[in-house]
């Protein structure tokens, strides 16, 4: 048996190229991967930019996906 999913409950992907939909998440993951310092310079803390790296690929900011 085959179970229904609605539409309106997957997310709606931002029409983006996926090379930038890719490069947003490797800039994601080099986030997480700076230290206290770099993260100082740049005005965020630990918990920002692990907020920031734990986003979904589709979830990127400028883009409408409600």
């Amino acid at each position: 048996m085959f179970a229904r999913i609605a539409i309106t409950t997957l997310p709606r992907l931002p029409r983006l190229p996926l090379a930038r939909m890719l490069e947003i998440a490797h800039q994601r993951r080099a986030l997480a991967r700076l230290n206290d310092a770099a993260l100082a310079d740049l005005g965020l803390s630990r918990d920002a930019a692990r907020r920031e790296a734990a986003r979904p690929l589709w979830d990127i900011a400028g883009t409408c996906c409600a």
